[in-house]
């Protein structure tokens, strides 16, 4: 019987894109790699826990959810998290930003400035600003002030943030432009925290980090694995978790990789590639008429 591996989730580190497994192996995934695999036949997706922590029941979870976790071990996994806003005394230094993930979608954030730009990674910003750094309630409230002044989003789901990519402006000063536009717009509000200490705009630009400068555009992305299923073919791209597959006959397929997570995968070994996992295309806005 074929080895059966479980994977925990995909890491940038400053190599590019790794994929990481149980027990901490972990495998680089640089452009051209073939990657390949099956999921288990009769297979069921188990949560992955909590903090560390298996989940005690093994429950069941549903093949789409991208926390492949329970409702008891989500909550457990929220109940101490800056993201889920359930911190309010972490004397770290923080840090606000702009991100863009393509035309007419930018999101404010913040960070941990000892975390530098790897949050930006995994969201799969394929550009972004600093905007300020100062403690984390001043970096909550100008995430608020942004949301209500200036009617910026704080969250974008992925699904959109995937269709966008394989329309974006080719160069790096189009792909600035809506972040210096809306930097400007912000360090001028009035109501600006004292003791958040305002950024200069310096737009970092993710398109070539993540191999969408010169990658085919994708046409769908996976929606959920199932047992039997199985996808393979030629990485050519990778942004936040998602993976840009080339898979002869279809074409550039994005997979998120949340949604391995969970379940028991087998090599899947079949030349020039396979993908047998129901897939979502992407909507394509309609021509004009003239």
């Amino acid at each position: 019987m074929a080895q059966v591996w479980k994977c925990t989730g995909l890491r940038w580190s400053s190599d590019g894109p790794v994929l990481v497994w149980d027990g901490g192996r972990r495998s680089a995934l640089p452009w051209g790699k073939r990657v390949a695999f099956a999921v288990l036949e009769g297979g069921v997706r188990r949560c992955v826990g909590a903090r560390g922590n298996g989940c005690p029941v093994q429950a069941a979870v549903s093949a789409r959810s991208t926390g492949a976790r329970c409702e008891e071990c989500a909550r457990l996994d929220r109940a101490h998290s800056v993201a889920a806003d359930t911190i309010a005394d972490d004397p770290r230094p923080y840090r606000v930003y702009l991100a863009w993930f393509g035309p007419g979608m930018v999101k404010v954030g913040i960070t941990a400035v000892e975390r530098e730009s790897a949050r930006l990674l995994e969201q799969g910003a394929v550009c972004f600003s600093w905007l300020g750094t100062g403690p984390l309630m001043a970096a909550r409230r100008t995430e608020e002030l942004l949301r209500a002044a200036l009617k910026v989003p704080d969250r974008i789901p992925y699904v959109e943030k995937r269709a966008v990519r394989s329309a974006l402006p080719a160069t790096e000063v189009e792909r600035a432009l809506e972040v210096r536009e809306l930097h400007a717009r912000a360090v001028a509000l009035p109501a600006w925290p004292e003791s958040l200490r305002p950024a200069e705009c310096r737009v970092v630009d993710h398109a070539g980090t993540f191999g969408l400068d010169r990658a085919p555009a994708a046409f769908g992305d996976v929606v959920e694995l199932v047992p039997g299923g199985a996808v393979g073919g030629e990485l050519v791209a990778a942004a936040g978790p998602d993976l840009h597959l080339a898979v002869e006959g279809h074409g550039v397929v994005v997979l998120d990789t949340r949604l391995m997570a969970g379940w028991e995968l087998v090599p899947s070994d079949v030349p020039g590639g396979r993908l047998t996992l129901p897939v979502r295309e992407f909507r394509r806005e309609p021509e004009g008429l003239f």
